[in-house]
């Protein structure tokens, strides 16, 4: 018998119940989830340091911060966004009441990633909440402490009929995803995600993937290195470089490359001091296995910064690559760690022909001091999102929707997208049970005078609205 069979069924009835349909329900949900935030943000700053060595001023901007903004934009809103959408109607209809009602889901399993284990966990959370659904939280086994967190504190804020937490590694969420959902939400790596998508469709189960991939930056001639170096740098290197929108690897070209990399040394020893080891602001790998994995791609290409390791600190340092090839381990996979390397190309256009040979990426990035530069990558190629001569602070905009696409993922969410993304958009209409005469001309036996009147009918729309219910 599957081991979450119990706890989905306790869940099921809870939503069935109609339990999570009232706005006044969904409200208190939301701001328990707020007062879960702030009556325990040293918990959580401490939690993050452990998992992570996260500095605290990276935990709260990018993992509290974050998740507070999301909960009072649903707050200040959740009243419009759960209204009927009225839509436009034709002539035959005119008389009915059309509109798109926002149903939830139902029981939706939350899949979440150890790199922002809270932000990745509590803002689709926001969403479904919102939405009206029951929820199974599955947090990240590596995270450890956060998981703990999770298991522990959260539900204390949250109704446990209709909120779920479930711990465990591969096999746990094996089992737990060859149970039905209404709707499943994953963050994490192309190839869990299709595992996830495969399980997903025994069911035909919708789902959001919020994958990774090697986010593609490039850096035009026409640029001041030292600005490019001293952005590029903090969101290559924030979280360790445990971030799936962090550039991934830079094309310029070879001038533009000895420009940049002095402008890198200088940019990581003003952000973490001569010994960055020594700086409380970096954070550390996640784990030993994580760890291996990255000192294994420093073989890739040469280290012309940084390169050093500690493996009892699980330790990486800032550490820029160059004279890296195609084929090298390190542009074989998403790094995921403080590894950046340097490929050189002719100009914006190899660059552009080097992005497209390859997956859609979560992020893409384009520095120069040109415009035209800048808009000519971005209309020339795809990905999740794009920035401009910045970094990810895109993903402070909560009012933008957040997505992959392709290998990248599907789906997108923040704001109000992860009310959408948790919502059925249910089409309706709803006659008057009288007035049969005037459908009788719909009726067989069918005339062509009849037919014309009614594809003339279907054609034609009123602008102004109206409706006998």
């Amino acid at each position: 018998m599957n081991p979450y069979a119990g706890t989905l069924k306790r869940l099921q009835d809870a939503f069935y119940s109609g339990r999570t349909r009232p706005l006044k329900f969904r409200i208190n949900q939301l701001r328990s989830l707020s007062r879960f935030l702030k009556e325990n943000r040293n918990l959580l700053l401490d939690t993050l340091a452990q998992d992570l060595n996260k500095p605290s001023f990276e935990a709260e901007l990018s993992e509290i911060v974050l998740c507070e903004e999301e909960i009072q934009l649903a707050l200040n809103n959740l009243h419009k966004w759960v209204k009927d959408e009225p839509v436009e109607k034709n002539l035959v209809t005119q008389l009915d009441s059309a509109f798109i009602r926002k149903e939830p889901y139902g029981v939706a399993l939350i899949i979440a990633p150890w790199n922002y284990p809270l932000n990745l966990l509590l803002v689709p959370l926001v969403g479904a909440i919102a939405a009206g659904n029951c929820v199974v939280l599955k947090p990240s086994e590596v995270s450890k402490s956060m998981e703990q967190v999770i298991a522990e504190v959260l539900p204390r804020y949250l109704d446990q009929n209709c909120f779920a937490t479930v711990l465990g590694g591969p096999r746990e969420a094996t089992l737990l995803l060859k149970n039905k959902f209404d709707y499943i939400f994953f963050t994490g790596s192309p190839t869990v995600g299709r595992i996830v998508m495969a399980a997903a469709s025994q069911h035909l189960t919708p789902i959001t993937l919020e994958l990774g991939g090697k986010n593609p930056c490039y850096v035009d001639d026409n640029c001041d290195p030292q600005t490019v170096a001293n952005r590029v740098a903090w969101f290559r290197f924030f979280n360790a470089g445990q971030t799936c929108v962090a550039p991934d690897y830079v094309l310029c070209s070879p001038e533009t490359r000895e420009k940049l990399l002095p402008a890198l040394q200088r940019a990581v020893t003003q952000f973490y001091g001569k010994d960055p080891q020594c700086s409380p602001d970096l954070a550390r790998i996640i784990s030993p296995k994580h760890f291996l994995r990255l000192r294994g791609l420093l073989g890739s290409g040469r280290v012309a910064l940084g390169g050093q390791s500690d493996e009892q600190e699980r330790y990486i340092a800032p550490t820029v690559l160059v004279d890296v090839k195609e084929t090298d381990p390190v542009m074989q996979e998403e790094i995921f760690g403080p590894i950046l390397p340097i490929l050189t190309v002719g100009g914006v256009e190899e660059a552009i022909a080097f992005i497209r040979k390859r997956e859609k990426p979560l992020a893409l990035f384009a520095f120069s001091n040109d415009s035209k530069v800048v808009n000519k990558v971005l209309e020339q190629t795809s990905s999740g999102t794009f920035g401009g001569n910045d970094g990810f602070m895109f993903m402070t905009i909560i009012s933008m929707p957040f997505g992959g696409v392709g290998h990248s993922g599907m789906g997108k969410y923040h704001g109000k997208f992860t009310f959408d993304t948790f919502s059925h958009g249910r089409g309706c209409l709803l006659r008057s049970p009288h007035l049969e005469f005037i459908n009788k001309f719909r009726y067989p036996p069918y005339a062509p005078g009849r037919q014309g009147l009614l594809v003339w009918l279907l054609k034609h729309k009123l602008s102004l609205p109206c409706s006998i219910l």
